[in-house]
């Protein structure tokens, strides 16, 4: 094979086969501006404040219905004796449904991959009480549950073993 000359390459670099890396104006890989720390901060506080605002509503809405099921709900338990498991089965699924509202409030906030793991396992748990549901979506939800408390447990940081 020959050898290329010094003409030979700048012909190839011109056409992009030995191209130099890119200088950082080029690639935008440099700092950043003082105006690009500004308008990244600000941002990043209006989205917090968003998702507080939102996080705020969810307890809200949570304080309102949990005051509705304890009104509503906990009084039937003893009103109508021959309907107590779907009363019951009611009132757990409205429960779940509330704790599973504070969990995302506090995801929301927080942002930690714990309060990920604790609102799928209230998700699940909520699914599981259906009466509708069959052996396979059970053993499904029960495997679901298990392997997301062997997630926290083992993998997720802060956790002690």
């Amino acid at each position: 094979m020959r050898r290329l000359t010094q003409s030979s390459a700048e012909i190839l670099d011109t056409v992009g086969f030995m191209a130099n890396e890119p200088d950082e104006e080029e690639t935008g890989t440099g700092e950043e501006s003082a105006s690009e720390l500004v308008i990244g901060n600000f941002l990043a506080k209006v989205i917090h404040l968003f998702l507080a605002v939102l996080a705020v509503l969810l307890i809200a809405a949570s304080a309102i219905a949990t005051y509705d099921t304890v009104i509503r709900d906990f009084p039937s338990l003893w009103a109508d004796p021959q309907n107590e498991y779907v009363v019951l089965l009611r009132l757990i699924e409205h429960l779940l449904l509330i704790a599973i509202a504070v969990e995302f409030a506090l995801l929301l906030v927080f942002r930690r991959m714990s309060a990920v793991v604790e609102v799928v396992v209230f998700v699940l748990a909520r699914k599981t009480i259906n009466p509708d549901n069959g052996a396979v979506e059970l053993i499904l939800c029960a495997a679901g549950i298990a392997g997301l408390v062997v997630l926290q447990y083992y993998f997720l940081p802060g956790r002690t073993k």
